[in-house]
């Protein structure tokens, strides 16, 4: 991959490709439904925003993370043009659904230069899966990993998610030791959210109010476990493998967490630059049809004064496991509060310059973080 830029500019690249087998009730991010035959004109327009855009990019890029929608469910020749065309990054991340994952898959990513991938496992209880309506089962997911690592790759990510409908603490444990078996260079562990309006909320209401009462006690099951098995909890819902000195922690969501700007290509894809959030429409028709037209995409402009880019520098900063510069959040900190909160063991000062949570405090994690925040 190659690409001629600035040796300024922003660091991080998001690319969407919106495309999936199937939408799955709890889902509520910008996809589309199969139409194989739209895939060749969404890259040509997804390649020409980032020819518009490409002055704004550093050369080489520190990230590229390619999410969706199910990138590895894009027709391969369109999918091998869009990573072809991708600028020169030290990591380059794809998402992928275990079923999607063949060898010819794994060998075309690897091949275009991909560092990384990150598989949507989110559980391997076939009964839990069917929940989810999830396609790929245990089996796929093992597949998946073992096609990777034969095509090359030594960085997999496996997504997990708790709080599931009809899941309880072996199920985590069991889903836990699975993800432990495959050795992943990193795993995501999140909280099951089901969006207000999406028909999974309307199914399972009633399960999900009865989850919500235990995710505390699952969140500290994930940790405690992930933990022992020694991989480092380095972000709320984040961990990595120790191997070797290698830095194995999610780079492109670093740089979301630690408040650099980033540029998103594609339909409903955001980006931050120079003081404003950029969202790209969820149209699709739209996207490719301006694009095509030598248009910019439809989108909405909001612009970031200084006192919102602080205040989100501190919610996002302390979900990490490093200090945050006080400097970098200035009057976003409640200094009284950060006194209570360290008094209470729940926040520590780093030679008196950096903020942030104990380990008690992290498992408390938002209700901190929000005592922290001076009044809006």
């Amino acid at each position: 991959m190659a690409l001629a830029g600035s040796m300024n500019g922003i660091r991080h690249l998001y690319v969407h490709l919106p495309f999936c087998a199937h939408r799955c009730g709890y889902c509520d991010f910008v996809t589309a439904v199969g139409r194989p035959d739209e895939h060749e004109a969404y890259t040509n327009a997804l390649l020409a925003e980032l020819a518009r855009e490409r002055h704004l990019l550093s050369d080489p890029l520190e990230t590229v993370f390619v999410g969706g929608g199910t990138p590895t469910f894009t027709e391969a020749e369109a999918l091998a043009l869009v990573l072809e065309g991708l600028p020169t990054a030290r990591e380059v991340t794809v998402e992928a659904n275990p079923e999607t994952v063949t060898s010819r898959m794994a060998s075309l990513l690897h091949g275009q230069g991909v560092t990384r991938v990150s598989l949507g496992t989110q559980s391997f209880q076939p009964r839990l899966l069917s929940v989810l309506e999830r396609r790929a089962g245990p089996d796929d997911v093992r597949r998946a990993v073992h096609h990777l690592r034969d095509a090359g790759f030594d960085n997999i990510s496996l997504d997990l998610l708790y709080g599931i409908p009809g899941q309880s603490s072996p199920d985590l444990d069991a889903d836990l030791a699975e993800a432990l078996t495959l050795q992943p260079e990193h795993l995501s562990c999140y909280e099951l959210e089901a969006k207000p309006g999406t028909r999974f909320t309307h199914a399972w209401g009633a399960e999900l109010e009865d989850q919500a009462k235990a995710m505390e006690g699952y969140f500290e099951q994930v940790v405690n476990t992930l933990t022992a098995a020694g991989y480092r909890w380095y972000e709320t819902a984040n961990f990595c493998r120790m191997v070797d000195g290698r830095d194995l922690r999610a780079h492109h969501n670093l740089g979301y967490w630690h408040g650099s700007d980033y540029l998103g290509l594609g339909v409903g894809a955001v980006s931050t630059v120079e003081g404003l959030r950029r969202r790209n429409r969820p149209s699709l028709g739209a996207y490719v049809h301006a694009l095509a037209a030598g248009d910019e995409p439809p989108r909405e402009i909001e612009e970031l004064d200084g006192a919102t880019r602080r205040r989100e520098r501190l919610m996002l900063g302390l979900r990490l496991d490093e200090p945050l510069p006080v400097a970098a959040v200035g009057d976003a900190l409640d200094r009284a509060a950060l006194s209570r909160l360290v008094a209470g063991d729940l926040a520590e000062l780093v030679d008196g310059v950096a903020l942030r949570l104990t380990p008690r405090g992290r498992f408390l994690g938002g209700a901190v973080t929000t005592e922290l925040l001076t009044a809006a």
